[in-house]
């Protein structure tokens, strides 16, 4: 069922939290068009449309996880100096302040964008949080980073990157993420790192329960203690995990459009946010990539009104319950909550 006009209208103007959004998949094709020629990269020829089909998912193209990774394989070549590092950083931070994002978690993979400058960690991290904190200045969003490192990577580089997001945290970053197939890579190899991260004093995220089951989630939350969970979707198949995720306040942060491109689920109608909601879990609702699912987060949330039970309130309690989940002091946070919820009222 399409949705009206007037809710989409009403999705579009209100103000939102995304707290689940990779720097490395919320490319403008634009500007990756521009790149290409500048550098001369190995691409059949320059134009947009050329480039679509390497960096998003297209309607007939399968659902796998396989293919959905690919996308990320092909823009690793894009990152070739602070420049493009920071002109990216501007333009996705620019993109979600057009549509009425207030607060929003920009994660980013210091070893995906160093692929060809090989440069020290440190330095990536510097050109995300200069470009970050300048353009949430001029959009007047607020802008926080998550440092992600990936599970099929050595724990060594997991280390070099906490060290680098550590010395940045006076510079916006907030929190460390684990990622990749949890299927096939344990999150236990990085239990420790992830520790010493929490008495460090960041927070943490981890993807899990996405391309994995229950236990993934479980790792998650008890190895390596994650104070949220990117995805977390199946745990929907575990009874006593939801009711574990309610015990412990823990949020999911669902991403239902990179759950069907990336083969988790088969359709919007199917995702199973709505139970999850409604067992009392703490759900956000996300992009995880704009620029391969082509989707915005009012596209998204849009797209939820027309393919599931969910109402133009749930979303709103939806945007409430992430005001309470950012990561953010206690404070600062509350200031977030109060003004929600004065929009909300």
């Amino acid at each position: 069922m399409e949705a009206s006009h007037s809710i989409a209208a009403a999705i579009r103007a209100m103000p939102k939290i995304e707290l689940h959004r990779h720097l490395e998949g919320s490319w403008r094709l634009k500007s990756l068009s521009s790149i290409a020629r500048e550098y001369c990269l190995p691409i059949d020829n320059y134009d947009i449309e050329t480039i679509r089909p390497h960096v998003q998912i297209m309607p007939a193209e399968p659902r796998t996880w396989e293919n959905f990774l690919g996308k990320f394989r092909f823009l690793r070549q894009f990152f070739r100096s602070e420049t493009i590092i920071k002109r990216v950083t501007r333009e996705v931070i620019a993109d979600a302040a057009a549509d009425n994002i207030k607060y929003m978690e920009l994660r980013f993979t210091p070893q995906a964008l160093n692929n060809v400058m090989r440069c020290e960690y440190g330095e990536v991290v510097h050109w995300v949080c200069t470009a970050s904190q300048a353009a949430a200045v001029e959009h007047n969003i607020q802008v926080r980073l998550i440092v992600s490192m990936n599970r099929h990577e050595e724990v060594s580089i997991g280390e070099a990157v906490l060290d680098a997001a550590l010395a940045h945290r006076d510079h916006g970053v907030v929190a460390i993420d684990l990622a990749g197939q949890e299927a096939i890579y344990p999150a236990a190899p990085f239990s420790a790192l992830f520790q010493r991260a929490k008495r460090e004093g960041m927070y943490i995220t981890v993807h899990a329960g996405e391309w994995a089951g229950a236990n993934s989630i479980y790792e998650a939350l008890d190895l390596l203690g994650a104070d949220r969970v990117g995805h977390g979707i199946r745990a929907v198949e575990s009874p006593a995990l939801m009711d574990s995720l309610v015990e412990r306040g823990a949020a999911l942060e669902v991403c239902p459009t990179s759950n069907v491109d990336s083969g988790v689920v088969p359709s919007l109608a199917e995702h199973p946010l709505p139970t999850l909601y409604q067992r009392g879990i703490y759900t956000t609702i996300n992009t995880d990539d704009p620029l391969i699912s082509n989707i915005n987060l009012s596209d998204q949330l849009i797209q939820l009104v027309e393919h599931t039970s969910l109402t133009l309130d749930d979303l709103k309690q939806h945007q409430l319950v992430a005001s309470r989940v950012v990561f953010l002091p206690p404070h600062e946070r509350a200031l977030l909550v109060t003004q929600f919820e004065q929009w909300f009222s």
